[in-house]
């Protein structure tokens, strides 16, 4: 197939099915993220008895489809709401996603998953109680400075497939925040 060709079909991909392309893109990242760190975790086991866990991958696929309509109507209302990209209008997102997305889908992101892994209700608070600060903390050291060039070079249609790829970085270290059996702390990350 021919690059234009291949042109042709992701425009398609990201005009026509928008939002299927930015739920399945969400959906597809944690996963690949998740498969990432498991990967790593069993490369670095040195006795080699660690097993690559498919219903872990599973489950953070899940997560990431319930969250891809979010994400793709969130920059919809974004972009609606806060128009242009100056540094005034691209600070206000900024500021508008760390101060509500970021809340939301962490939240969602810890909760979520304790739901889907057996955990209820008490299980889900308790997760989100052992991690949630930790994981906001490094969202406000990762996400600013990617959502800058999001706001401020990266065309609207374009922001959820972005926002995935730099996500995909942000994902392996969800995946190992939620999955090591200690939870981060600013003192991690001095």
């Amino acid at each position: 197939m021919s690059a234009s060709k291949v042109m042709l079909k992701l425009d398609t991909l990201f005009t026509k099915y928008l939002l299927t392309t930015n739920v399945v893109t969400c959906g597809a990242l944690l996963g690949i993220g998740d498969a990432l760190v498991q990967g790593m975790n069993i490369a670095m086991t040195k006795d080699k008895k660690e097993n690559f866990d498919y219903a872990r991958t599973g489950r953070m696929i899940v997560i990431g489809l319930s969250l891809g309509p979010f994400n793709h109507y969130w920059y919809a209302l974004l972009d609606k709401v806060i128009k242009g990209n100056s540094g005034k209008a691209v600070l206000h997102k900024i500021l508008s996603d760390q101060f509500i997305a970021g809340p939301f889908f962490c939240s969602t992101f810890l909760c979520g998953l304790s739901f889907l892994e057996g955990k209820g209700m008490e299980g889900a608070i308790q997760e989100w109680k052992d991690k949630f600060l930790g994981i906001y903390f490094v969202d406000w050291m990762f996400w600013p400075a990617a959502q800058f060039v999001n706001f401020k070079f990266v065309p609207g249609k374009f922001r959820v497939a972005y926002v995935s790829t730099a996500t995909l970085i942000w994902n392996s270290f969800l995946s190992y925040a939620k999955h090591r059996h200690v939870s981060p702390t600013e003192e991690d990350f001095r």
